[in-house]
């Protein structure tokens, strides 16, 4: 039986009988991953349907290799995929990981622009059910580029015939679903990379452009959810709703990345989304985004991208209160990254600075789990507005142990 059939016990369903230091002692070593304690004899077989008859064992433990992936290239997105459900939940992680190939190409800075464009373009036609390109090809295409020592990421590139046969074994409905917003993310990138090739990186220009780079990289995901998620059978009026409110979702999720990665996206990619139009009336060249002396031009920046992603969460809260429970998706999966965006927009409202010195701008760790607690009981989205004004006013764990 595959580690991934060998569901992970919650831990919420055995807080109660848990002191909270040792649980405490227990998340700060790490043996507990996003809210689960991974253990093979307290877990249950769960198998996916498939249009194609009874999954291959090798499809299986393609299946598990994704969801283990998920765990080491992102945190952040392994917790939403470890509070869905099944089928769900493996839909998202091979949809994920389809998207994150793409991603890491473009972040790729010891890859030329051309290369990576080439690269992208490549990909997409393997992507695209009516090519007959392969995904051999495009391993081809990428081997000469793949580093020496590879880290998760590059990992998920290299393993690309995997993932891509792990998505081929889904049911038809998910690749449906799955494949346009994920093509339309690889076109753009692809876009992206073609426009700023001269500039050995990114160079967002205003904020029509921030807003065009953070559909390609977001608000396809969110487009790419909503698909999944609205096979069910809802009124037109809900359908209409999801489908406006998904790119506000994607859109403050990527802008808050924006605003908090400022550092690292320049140090590790090359590469500056802070818009030039904005760092201009700061007197901030983009090429010194990160110099000592441009430090407090740069920081009112970030807080002015910060202030443009609150712009999106009516819109991103809507989308949570109308996105079905069905086929193994959950309110939490949802919440939990819309809430942990709300607490990081706080932080970078009080100290923008820290986004660009390499100090980083984060929740703890204590905020963390308290916001995933709260949400993996929270059975409706009620409390979804209440929650908000508390985790933007204060660090939530703060906040619930006030009110206690």
């Amino acid at each position: 039986m595959s580690s991934r059939q060998l569901r992970r016990l919650r831990v919420f369903d055995i807080l109660p009988a848990l002191k909270r230091e040792a649980f405490s002692l227990i998340f700060r070593n790490g043996r507990v991953a996003n809210g689960f304690i991974r253990d093979e004899t307290l877990c249950s077989h769960i198998q996916m349907p498939r249009e194609s008859g009874p999954a291959r064992a090798d499809d299986e433990a393609d299946l598990d290799w994704c969801h283990d992936a998920v765990q080491d290239v992102s945190r952040t997105f392994a917790l939403t995929v470890d509070v869905l459900e099944e089928p769900m939940s493996s839909y998202i992680c091979v949809g994920y990981l389809l998207c994150r190939v793409a991603d890491t190409v473009e972040d790729a800075d010891h890859v030329a622009p051309a290369d990576q464009a080439a690269l992208l373009r490549t990909y997409d036609r393997v992507l695209n059910p009516d090519d007959e390109t392969t995904v051999d090809e495009f391993v081809d295409e990428i081997a000469p580029h793949l580093p020496d020592e590879r880290d998760a990421d590059w990992e998920v590139v290299a393993e690309a015939p995997r993932v891509v046969a792990t998505f081929e074994a889904l049911p038809g409905d998910v690749r449906r679903a799955v494949t346009p917003p994920a093509r339309e993310l690889v076109s753009g990138m692809a876009d992206f990379v073609e426009r700023y090739a001269d500039d050995g990186g990114l160079r967002i220009r205003d904020c029509a452009e921030l807003e065009e780079y953070c559909h390609y990289a977001a608000g396809t995901v969110g487009q790419l959810v909503t698909n999944l998620v609205t096979r069910a059978d809802l009124s037109d009026e809900r359908q209409e709703l999801l489908y406006s409110a998904a790119e506000d979702f994607g859109l403050l999720l990527q802008l808050v990345n924006v605003a908090k990665d400022v550092y690292d996206d320049y140090r590790e990619e090359n590469n500056v989304y802070l818009p030039r139009e904005w760092l201009a009336a700061e007197g901030v060249d983009q090429n010194a985004v990160l110099d000592a002396g441009n430090r407090t031009g740069t920081a009112a920046v970030v807080a002015r991208v910060a202030s443009h992603a609150r712009t999106f969460l009516p819109g991103a809260q809507r989308y949570l209160e109308a996105v079905p429970t069905s086929d193994g998706n959950t309110l939490a999966a949802w919440a939990i990254p819309f809430l942990l965006a709300v607490g990081t927009l706080r932080e970078l409202g009080r100290r923008p600075e820290d986004a660009v010195s390499g100090e980083g701008v984060k929740v703890s760790r204590q905020e963390v789990f308290a916001v995933v607690t709260a949400m993996s009981s929270a059975d409706s989205a009620d409390r979804i507005g209440d929650v908000r004004r508390q985790v933007a006013d204060k660090p939530f764990h703060q906040a619930v142990g006030s009110a206690d």
